[in-house]
């Protein structure tokens, strides 16, 4: 039988890279799915490659007003939900004395704040047993220059995954999460380098992985299937990382 057979799942970020993968793992396991973006372009396209077991969505993840009203679209849809993948965030690069209010709070509100509301909002479709799980970064863990901000919107999510757990084990809600290292998506080309620029980027992170290669969105999306699957059914609080050995070695 599928993995995930039956299973009721929202994926946040769901139109592109890791949370698209996961969105086609999850429903070659059995489950509905339903997927959020913003860019009209992308929801378009998942739409049409994932077909009528997803449901694509769209709303803002730093809105906090939106995240009662997906909580409702996906109660009509579901009834309920068995897994939420927490996967939709920015990533903003920069050093200290370039950071601006706007651009930290809108970090902030796409990366936890949005999220954390989304959750609550989520909380009465949640079934008992449910898995949550979180993607988060081994920036958490890292000292990388000028990812300030990104790490500390990744390692608030990680301590989330252990808080949560400790306040909604009882009612049958698994929290844990992946923390991936540099992964193959589209979400470097987003952070505005030039062709070159983001040739030399690519290729000094790439140096820093002992397994010589940036990781793929599978290699992430089968992860996040264990954990929203009955297999891990013991794991509760857990951080999966998955970087080729970047943060180990």
């Amino acid at each position: 039988m599928a993995r995930l057979e039956g299973k009721r799942a929202l994926i946040t970020g769901g139109t592109t890279g890791i949370g698209l993968e996961t969105a086609r793992q999850f429903i070659a396991e059995g489950a509905r799915v339903a997927i959020t973006g913003t860019n009209p372009a992308t929801l378009e396209q998942a739409a049409k490659e994932l077909g009528p077991q997803a449901l694509v969505l769209r709303a803002d993840a730093g809105d906090v007003t939106a995240q009662a009203a997906l909580a409702q679209s996906v109660q009509s849809a579901f009834g309920g939900l068995d897994t939420v993948f927490i996967n939709a965030g920015i990533a903003q690069f920069g050093p200290l004395d370039g950071w601006n209010e706007a651009d930290f709070d809108r970090t902030m509100a796409i990366n936890v704040k949005g999220p954390y509301f989304l959750l609550q909002a989520l909380l009465p479709l949640l079934a008992n047993p449910s898995s949550i799980v979180l993607n988060t970064s081994i920036n958490a863990h890292i000292g990388m220059p000028n990812s300030s901000v990104y790490a500390a919107s990744k390692a608030a999510l990680l301590s989330l995954a252990r808080t949560l757990s400790g306040e909604l084990i009882g009612r049958g809600i698994r929290v844990n999460a992946v923390s991936p290292g540099p992964v193959s998506t589209p979400l470097y080309g987003k952070l505005g380098f030039t062709p070159e620029d983001l040739q030399k980027t690519a290729a000094a992170i790439q140096g820093q992985v002992p397994l010589g290669r940036f990781g793929l969105p599978i290699e992430i999306a089968k992860a996040v299937v264990f954990l929203a699957s009955d297999e891990s059914a013991f794991t509760v609080g857990a951080e999966l990382i998955i970087d080729g050995g970047m943060t180990q070695l």
